[in-house]
């Protein structure tokens, strides 16, 4: 029976090219090195002593970077191709990973990590690109899923990794760690994976399944979009409010923290892939996936607010990775689908751009609802009622579809 199971779940990772495997290979070393973001506000904040304003505001700085670089990184996919933008990405990154420990000032921190993260996720659009070109069109939302698994993975031993690291060796460990995968993980994309000048998923002349004049007047998309905010502004908390939460209501230490990160990353390698071949198998409509899912992740800040027993964190991680395994991966498969073929830089930049204007907001909305209040009661209360809107969100985009498929 076991055995049998086993196979069951092998069956679902088979199909996929090289290239695809050694981007799933990269993307796992590179996020597993990601050290630094899950303990970066409980490092300005506790090791380099910044108020909770002003960690809010160097999270701003995060995020703007992040959607100019998302931006750029959708641009130049399209005008000089993902691969180069991917090299220069990671290994220029990972450079300026090394000398981030060395600047503690506030000013200083917020240009320099402005920077570092408008040419870190150029990497991303430019990377969703690279699966468009190397995975065939009926393995896309899988090959997404394969990637969002090393992702995820990477998340499951970095955090708890990171933890260690602090413990023993202090912050500026992570720095080290974090500049070098970035340098490993291309320089193994580099060896192994040749640029594809030519791909017949991308093939300019035989455009996709919709085609809109302008991504501008996607109007379902931006709907679409609009959900992908809420579901990102969510998610965010477990790096931003709700390891200072842990600390301030139940004394977690930085590796108990982690271990609750973990819990997430482990369920979602052994569970997400089944459940979207399931969905896939089935054809359930992904935008309506979606929006299920941005209705668990709401619940669970609701549930945050039961804040006298440890075990919540954990039912509450539980609750949220599924939501996170429903919402997420359609999502990603759903901006696609709508690109005309040769535009899925501008696509995918501006997808990869609402959840790092999600890192804005979730970052400067949650620390200042616990800033004004001086509870973060009142805060995960926000955060559930927006679920509860993206919900709304995602049922009118539903309906949008629907009117434009009878016209």
């Amino acid at each position: 029976m076991i055995q049998k199971a086993f196979f069951k779940y092998i069956e679902n990772f088979k199909g996929f090219s090289r290239e695809i495997w050694i981007l799933t290979l990269i993307t796992f070393i590179n996020r597993a090195g990601t050290m630094v973001l899950p303990f970066l506000s409980k490092y300005l904040n506790e090791d380099l002593g910044f108020s909770l304003g002003q960690v809010s505001w160097i999270m701003v700085s995060f995020g703007c970077g992040s959607m100019l670089g998302s931006w750029l990184g959708g641009k130049l996919a399209d005008k000089i191709g993902f691969y180069k933008v991917m090299i220069f990405s990671l290994l220029t990154s990972g450079l300026m990973f090394f000398g981030l420990q060395h600047i503690t000032n506030y000013i200083g921190l917020l240009v320099a990590i402005f920077l570092i993260m408008t040419i870190a996720d150029m990497f991303r659009p430019a990377m969703f690109v690279s699966l468009a070109a190397y995975a065939k069109p009926e393995n896309r939302t899988r090959a997404l899923t394969l990637v969002r698994l090393a992702v995820n993975l990477g998340f499951a031993a970095g955090p708890a990794l990171g933890g260690l690291i602090i413990m023993n060796i202090g912050y500026k460990g992570l720095f080290w760690v974090d500049g070098l995968t970035c340098i490993v993980a291309i320089l193994i994309f580099w060896l192994k994976v040749k640029e594809k000048q030519k791909s017949s998923y991308l093939d300019k002349r035989n455009p996709g399944e919709i085609l809109t004049a302008s991504v501008f007047k996607d109007g379902p998309f931006w709907t679409f979009l609009i959900m992908c905010v809420i579901n990102g502004i969510i998610f965010f908390q477990l790096f931003t409010t709700l390891p200072l939460y842990h600390k301030v209501q139940f004394n977690l230490t930085e590796l108990r923290t982690g271990l609750l990160l973990a819990f997430n990353g482990i369920l979602i390698f052994i569970m997400e892939m089944p459940i979207v071949s399931y969905i896939e198998r089935k054809k359930y409509d992904k935008v309506k996936v979606v929006t299920v899912g941005t209705f668990i992740m709401g619940l669970c800040m609701y549930l945050l607010l039961i804040n006298q027993w440890e075990i919540v964190l954990w039912i509450m991680m539980f609750c949220m990775t599924f939501g996170e395994m429903l919402a997420f991966p359609f999502s990603n498969s759903f901006a696609m689908s709508r690109a005309p073929k040769g535009h899925e830089g501008r696509y995918m930049a501006i997808f990869t751009m609402s959840y790092s204007l999600a890192h804005i907001l979730s970052a400067k909305t949650g620390f200042t609802i616990v800033s004004i209040f001086e509870s973060y009661q009142y805060n995960w209360f926000f955060m559930g009622s927006l679920g509860v809107i993206g919900t709304l969100l995602g049922y009118w985009t539903l309906l949008l579809i629907k009117r434009e498929n009878k016209s």
